[in-house]
This record gives C-alpha cells, structure tokens and sequence, in this order.
C-alpha cells in the first residue's frame, strides 16, 4: 500500500511539523480523515481544524448529556455523596461491623435513597406557601390523632410549624427514665412502649403522643420510653411547646388531663393542678 504521506525529507521543516502534527493528532482523537489523506498544505490545516471542531463537539455533546442525567435525579446523587462520607468516616474510626449495619439501616430508613435541604427549601417560601407544605406533610399525622382532628386549625398549624422530623430503630430508647425532659414526641408511624419502674408496659402506635408531661412539669422523666419497631415520630421542643399553648391556653388544659390520667396509671403525683373536663366533642387521644 502507498504510504500515509509522500516522502518529506526534501520538505520545509514547516510542512514536516504540519504533517507529523496532523497524524499525531489523528491518533490521539481516533478520528478518520476519509479515504485518501490530505496532500497539500491547506488540505491538513483544514482536516486538523475539522477534527479539533468535532471533537470539541462530541466532548460538549458528552458533557452536557452526563449533566442532565445527573440532573434527573440530583436528590439521589446527594444521598449517595453524604452515606459516601458516612461509610469513609465509620472505617476512620473502625467502627464495628453491626454499628455500620444499624447506621447504614437509619440512613435507609430516614432518607429513602434521597436527600433534600428541606429547611432551607423551606425557609426561602412565604408563610402559606410554607404552611401548607407543612400541613400536606402531616396530613397522616393530623388525621389519626384526635387532638389535632377535633382542634382548632390555627393551633393545629402553629404546632405542626415547629414540628421536627426524627427516626428511631427497634430498641432504641426514645427517653430514658430519670432524665431532663427537653422534648415531647408525636407517632406518625410505629409503635413504642412505655417502661414504669413496676415493670408496667403500655403500648402506643400511630397517632398518640408521650413526653408532655415533663414538659408541663419542668421535672424528670416519670418513665422510659423504647422504640419497638421502626418509628417515624415528630419532636416538639420545650420551647415551642411553652410558645404555642401560651397562645391556646385550653389547649394546654387538654395536655394536662391526659398528663394526669398517665400519672395515676403509674402510681405518680399530680403536679398539675385540678382536674379538667374537656369540651363536648374534644376528645383526647389514648395514654
């Protein structure tokens, strides 16, 4: 077969450099030049700027492809690049195998393969857009509790504002007997039981809530309560907490009632003050 090019000994070194750049250039893109080579000068610098635009373009058609795919589900590549750093800082530490397990297990359960800043989301809307996000949100919450069902809606959307999201394995301690309580807890979904000193064991599921008593009492916890399956639970600060029944004071008598009615199931004191009845058609949910 003839050779790629003629013979370029007796050549300028100009046209030397051209061509050598020319077949180094069609070995590194892996690009074609037809089917015969280009012989004059202008022929290689026009098929050298031929091949530099296409490759240009196929690497821009490849860049923009890998971003929109990307971009398709960027909440799932998020999540993917935060359990990324997990699984590095748990083998920095050595971390035992079934602690990685159960790590791995709440990232799965809490996130479901994807992650989003929702408090910044959030915190960029205006207030009823904001609300009724939130309100869509709880909306399972709200309909299987009653005191939320049969409240007043403000109440119910004051509450649910400065709700926090948290999950819990099976066997984890929610509270711990004995401790300073800081929160109270709403059950979207799960089921946890109430630990008593006399060894007494009250199940609650989807719709109750436990906690508020310390929150009422500013004392210690009265019981332990441990998670029996996966729960799905929204916390209250005592902080929010104080904020929102001082707006909703019958609200606070509501707590109290089914404060009191717990104490005496576990033998303690009433540091609450008398007994209210609540209104004809505000029902309380179960201890």
């Amino acid at each position: 077969p003839a050779p790629l090019f003629p013979c370029l000994q007796n050549d300028s070194w100009g046209k030397q450099y051209s061509h050598a750049l020319f077949k180094a250039m069609s070995h590194m893109l892996c690009i074609g030049y037809g089917q015969q080579a280009p012989e004059g000068m202008t022929d290689v610098w026009l098929t050298m700027l031929s091949m530099i635009v296409g490759a240009t373009c196929y690497a821009m058609f490849i860049g923009h492809a890998t971003a929109l795919i990307q971009s398709l589900d960027s909440s799932r590549r998020q999540y993917q690049e935060k359990y990324k750093q997990v699984e590095q800082y748990m083998s920095f530490h050595k971390l035992p195998g079934d602690t990685r397990q159960r790590i791995h297990e709440y990232y799965e359960h809490r996130y479901q393969g994807k992650m989003f800043d929702e408090e910044n989301i959030l915190g960029e809307l205006s207030e009823p857009l904001k609300e009724e996000i939130i309100n869509f949100n709880c909306r399972n919450l709200v309909a299987n509790m009653p005191l939320f069902a049969n409240a007043d809606p403000n109440f119910v959307t004051a509450m649910l504002t400065k709700l926090r999201f948290e999950v819990f394995q099976p066997g984890d301690f929610i509270i711990r007997e004995g401790t300073v309580g800081k929160k109270m807890y709403f059950i979207q979904h799960g089921v946890v039981s109430i630990l008593t000193k006399g060894n007494k064991e009250t199940k609650l599921s989807d719709g109750s809530y436990f906690g508020e008593i310390c929150l009422l009492t500013r004392g210690r916890r009265t019981a332990s309560v441990r998670a029996d399956t996966y729960c799905r639970l929204y916390s209250l600060s005592v902080d929010n907490f104080n904020e929102v029944l001082e707006e909703y004071p019958m609200m606070r008598r509501a707590f109290e009632t089914v404060a009191m009615d717990r104490l005496d199931r576990i033998g303690e004191e009433r540091p609450l003050g008398p007994a209210w009845s609540p209104p004809r058609g505000h029902s309380t949910p179960a201890p």
